[in-house]
């Protein structure tokens, strides 16, 4: 199975990933990690497990798109034909044509318990809003923000005494762990497009 990541900052999930892959965890082959951040420190990881390294301009500040970025990124995509596209804190917010472009074989790692606190701060959302947990899910990337088809997710516990850094430590923790499971699922053919 050939597995492109996306990935925005840096890389803790694409690295979890890559090291599952290197590790024998995951049956499959990590092709590129893709970023629209030029120096993301995601693309050095990348490097680091001799997975090539991608920048592609999205063409635009912010969450979205240009339209020649979104020809980039498709085409660029496309180009590594991939089995399975990872999203581990990519920052954009996709549109219909890349997410139809590879309907059913992109996911995306969230930071809280869908469908809670979806979009950005949700880590910090949750602890500041007194949850008594929090967690992280891997959905399957639709043409909703964070609303795709739930494939799993791991609670998080809020504990007393928690700081807000203690609490994101272990989401981030519980997020790698539930990435390498979904990813390997899917090499072994255990999880199937919605």
């Amino acid at each position: 199975m050939r597995v492109l990541i996306l990935a925005s900052g840096k890389g803790s999930n694409a690295r979890a990933v890559m090291q599952a892959v290197k590790d024998g965890k995951i049956a499959a082959e990590v092709c590129a990690l893709i970023s629209d951040v030029e120096n993301a420190p995601a693309l050095a990881a990348a490097r680091e497990f001799s997975v090539e390294p991608r920048f592609i301009d999205a063409g635009r500040k912010g969450a979205r798109f240009s339209p020649e970025g979104e020809i980039a990124y498709i085409e660029g995509m496309r180009s590594y034909s991939p089995d399975l596209v990872v999203l581990g804190g990519f920052m954009r917010i996709l549109p219909d044509p890349i997410v139809n472009a590879f309907s059913g074989k992109m996911i995306n790692l969230h930071p809280s318990l869908l469908p809670m606190y979806k979009g950005k701060d949700s880590i910090r959302r949750a602890f500041e809003a007194g949850e008594t947990r929090g967690g992280c899910t891997v959905h399957f990337v639709s043409s909703d923000l964070d609303g795709g088809k739930i494939i799993a997710q791991e609670p998080v516990e809020i504990l007393p005494g928690d700081t807000l850094e203690d609490f994101e430590r272990r989401v981030h923790f519980a997020e790698h762990r539930l990435l390498v499971g979904v990813v390997s699922d899917f090499a072994e053919g255990k999880i199937k497009a919605p």
